[in-house]
């Protein structure tokens, strides 16, 4: 079976999806599991945060196209391996229309399996070819969301998804659960949604992780210095909710 591998997604950015696989991929990297982290995203923030080089290397998007071979596209870096990503890979839902495309992916994490405990996919905003991608090719999806509105109406589409993948493409995957991000305790309204988001939750059969991240600084001041959060500030409000999030899906076995 080799790496357990996890996408983060959800349907709009500024979520803090990247900021998850990031924290999390820190976090496991310093238990000592070995870590891949696989950039998705186009806009390369996964890339930048750890510091690889998606410019001068071979990305994803050359290994999704099958003219290098994933374990070449690895960079080492201090927070985990990583295969980055850059803009060329929005070009490549126009390049590929035929069958089979879904697992373009899939394809390449089967051959690095062995080499990983723990392999981190950060999917694109949205629910395009690149997303159903990341979800062909994982055994668990996290689903970040915001105590807000907008984060609430997009939690039905998120699941619709990821129940079309899991029969149509990939029948093994999981949601390990949502999480619920810049948390606020003292803020009425965002307990509200929170109040409402585990109504939904429960009719839809999804858990909601009992750990919840509060706003960082520190998180995102590492990453703008391509740092290891754990490393960088490990006291840090965030950085330890990160790191209970982790044991929080070690103690589910994930």
């Amino acid at each position: 079976m080799g790496a357990k591998v996890i996408s983060v997604i959800t349907q709009k950015g500024g979520v803090g999806k990247t900021t998850t696989v990031n924290a999390l991929a820190s976090c496991y990297h310093r238990k000592k599991y070995r870590v891949l982290g696989i950039d998705m995203d186009s806009q390369g923030n996964l890339s930048f945060s750890a510091g690889a080089d998606n410019e001068n290397n071979a990305t994803i998007y050359d290994v999704m196209k099958g003219s290098v071979k994933p374990s070449f596209a690895v960079q080492h870096r201090d927070m985990c391996d990583i295969i980055p990503a850059n803009i060329v890979l929005s070009s490549i839902e126009l390049e590929y229309t035929g069958a089979n495309r879904e697992y373009l992916l899939r394809n390449a994490v089967t051959q690095l399996r062995d080499l990983y405990d723990y392999i981190f996919i950060d999917a694109p905003p949205g629910l395009g070819m690149l997303t159903v991608n990341s979800l062909t090719a994982s055994d668990y999806v996290i689903i970040p969301m915001l105590p807000d509105i907008f984060s609430l109406q997009g939690l039905a589409l998120v699941h619709e998804t990821i129940e079309h993948i899991k029969k149509n493409l990939n029948p093994r995957l999981q949601i390990a659960g949502i999480m619920i991000n810049k948390f606020n305790a003292r803020s009425r309204l965002g307990n509200e949604i929170i109040g409402t988001a585990e109504m939904i939750s429960e009719n839809l059969g999804i858990p909601i992780f009992d750990t919840k991240i509060r706003n960082s600084i520190a998180l995102s001041e590492a990453q703008s210095l391509q740092y290891d959060c754990t490393k960088y500030s490990r006291y840090a409000t965030g950085v330890k909710d990160y790191m209970s999030l982790c044991e929080e899906l070690i103690a589910k076995n994930i």
